[in-house]
């Protein structure tokens, strides 16, 4: 099953064939996704009013609104995090960047290389955060600086994304819902146990 793709004005998205998109997810329009991105279910990337752009080795997750300007490409640079509810609005995300869940970046922000920006912050228009920071709040502001461990923590979060973009890609069917789980099933969490567990 395939997402729902949609051109506008005869411009159509452009989606790597190692990238995993969600069949629940849709790109309208001027919108390309790099080699080995995930986008996840509900998410929504249109490019009617300018381009977007994901960036290599990126993700975006689910329920997330992507939408672009006409004098500024959406650009999310190469593994770009893009957390659950976030919406990314005509601005630019710097390698490495995470941007955490219902995050909100408005038009022509610029998040610098390996930021975090926490959970439900607010970054305004034109706001530039710098790299290597954690912002939070309404509006962002620095809090700290990162440091190794948070440095490795993200990776190995936007790494989880790589593995998980191929393993959807084989792994993501459509069927009809079971009317009893089997006994055996709670062992399919241990397969992720590794990402949460801080080790």
């Amino acid at each position: 099953m395939l997402a729902q793709i949609y051109d506008f004005e005869g411009v159509v998205p452009v989606v790597d064939p190692r990238a995993y998109v969600h069949p629940g997810a849709i790109l309208i329009g001027d919108v390309f996704v790099g080699a080995r991105c995930y986008i996840g279910a509900g998410a929504v990337l249109r490019g009617d009013f300018g381009r977007i752009v994901l960036e290599d080795d990126s993700n975006v997750q689910d329920n997330c609104v992507v939408h672009s300007l006409p004098d500024f490409d959406c650009v999310m640079e190469r593994r770009s995090h893009i957390g659950h509810g976030a919406v990314i609005h005509g601005c630019r995300i710097g390698a490495g960047a995470l941007i955490g869940m219902n995050a909100v970046i408005l038009d022509k922000a610029v998040i610098g290389e390996d930021a975090l920006v926490a959970a439900m912050t607010l970054v305004k228009v034109s706001q530039v955060i710098p790299p290597a920071v954690m912002v939070t709040g309404i509006p962002a502001k620095v809090v700290r600086e990162l440091n190794a461990r948070d440095l490795a923590w993200k990776r190995e979060g936007t790494d989880g994304y790589l593995e998980l973009a191929q393993r959807s890609a084989s792994g993501v069917r459509a069927v009809v819902a079971l009317d009893h789980a089997d006994p055996a099933r709670l062992a399919q969490r241990t397969a992720w146990q590794h990402l949460f567990s801080g080790a």
